[in-house]
């Protein structure tokens, strides 16, 4: 059974009180999952017949105006839902805020991190190799990935440079190319939200989380709504071979969403998430803390059109999706062997923030530890029936 993270509880941190945000929460009196809303530092059901799924608020003309004018049921408080036990069906507990919806992720949209999977291509998933080929990999591309716009003349022609030096690879292929690394991160209802625990594979020695602002896109392909996200990222087991991301990527409780989606109105649109800074703090049981950044006025490709690439006649999704973005933060530093660089500890919380996206905050254990994912779309089904909701 999941706890909270043992850390002073900080859920209701950097939200804007003008913003609306909506989430889910595990209610123990339904045996199931609600809708909720902030108002007032107190939480509210609003989860209705006429909209019983996020999916549902997320497909509506104006998500933004529903939810301010749904009054609700009072719940409990945003500090006795923080103090939770996360995982406990007995207890009243946060969701990940998004349900139906697939999980999808952009690979490779920022310089600096595209240069590491580089390196973690060149090193074959071994960290005791990483600092020499980093030395040479940044050697040959310098700055010189800096203001390249993917797909564009420039960019093929540093293509054909970095060919001519024996440094060409996929990860380049997708960062600078014409066509952007979109795969599925997560099942539909799998992600796990604030205060759980978030999983590794155990078979991992090298890994790191990735701090990213994830979309949310209805089934039309519209924005509708931001919240944050961490892309559990498994260094070595990516690095051996681009076709492991499906192992490296998507495990049990590796994928974590939230506090809440801000929903696009006045306070908050699509500029707002273009110049949109994460602060991320790793602390370990071991006293190490790793602090890291990451600004979205990096990314090499514009955030609507990675969702152009991702939705449209090509590829439908009739529950619409949520879309990581990607991170600029790929760290380095050492945390045990020189030149090593930085993975996880069992026990490190990870705690990610942004100005009006509130802080999503978690602790690391085994995948093989973490509660099992057991309520899927069947189950949802089932319970929003027997609530006379569906």
């Amino acid at each position: 059974m999941a706890t909270n993270t043992g850390t002073t509880p900080d859920l209701g941190g950097n939200l804007d009180s003008s913003g609306n945000y909506i989430g889910r929460a595990w209610d123990p009196q339904v045996s199931g999952p609600s809708i909720i809303v902030i108002r007032d530092q107190e939480l509210f059901d609003i989860t209705t017949k006429e909209a019983p799924l996020v999916r549902d608020i997320l497909e509506m003309e104006d998500p933004a105006g529903f939810v301010r004018s749904t009054d609700g049921k009072l719940i409990g408080s945003i500090d006795d839902i923080a103090s939770a036990r996360s995982g406990d069906p007995e207890a009243l507990h946060m969701l990940a805020p998004c349900d139906l919806q697939a999980i999808k992720a952009a690979g490779v949209t920022f310089a600096q991190s595209m240069v590491e999977r580089v390196i973690e291509e060149e090193a074959a998933g071994d960290p005791a190799k990483a600092e020499a080929v980093r030395a040479r990999v940044t050697a040959i591309i310098g700055d010189s990935l800096r203001n390249i716009v993917p797909g564009s003349e420039k960019a093929a022609k540093l293509k054909d440079a970095l060919i001519a030096e024996g440094i060409w690879s996929q990860y380049l292929e997708v960062g600078i190319g014409p066509d952007v690394e979109v795969f599925t991160k997560s099942q539909a209802l799998s992600s796990v939200g604030w205060g759980a625990h978030i999983g590794l594979h155990p078979d991992s020695i090298w890994n790191n989380p990735e701090p990213e602002i994830v979309l949310a896109v209805n089934s039309r392909g519209r924005i509708v709504g931001a919240t944050l996200g961490n892309d559990v990222n498994l260094r070595d087991i990516e690095g051996r071979s681009a076709l492991l991301l499906p192992k490296a990527k998507d495990n049990n409780a590796s994928c974590s969403i939230g506090p809440f989606i801000r929903l696009f109105d006045d306070s908050y649109s699509i500029d707002n998430v273009r110049n949109a800074e994460l602060n991320m703090q790793v602390c370990g049981e071991d006293d190490f803390v790793l602090s890291g950044y990451s600004s979205m006025k990096e990314i090499s490709r514009d955030p609507e059109e990675i969702v152009r690439q991702t939705i449209g006649l090509h590829h439908q999704y009739p529950d619409g999706l949520m879309l990581f973005l990607g991170t600029l933060f790929a760290p380095t530093e050492d945390r045990d062997v020189p030149g090593e660089g930085f993975t996880h500890k069992l026990g490190d919380v990870v705690t990610i923030s942004s100005r009006g996206l509130g802080h999503l905050q978690n602790a690391v254990h085994l995948s093989t530890e973490c509660p099992q994912w057991t309520f899927g779309v069947s189950a949802l089904m089932r319970n929003l029936s027997a609530r006379n909701l569906i």
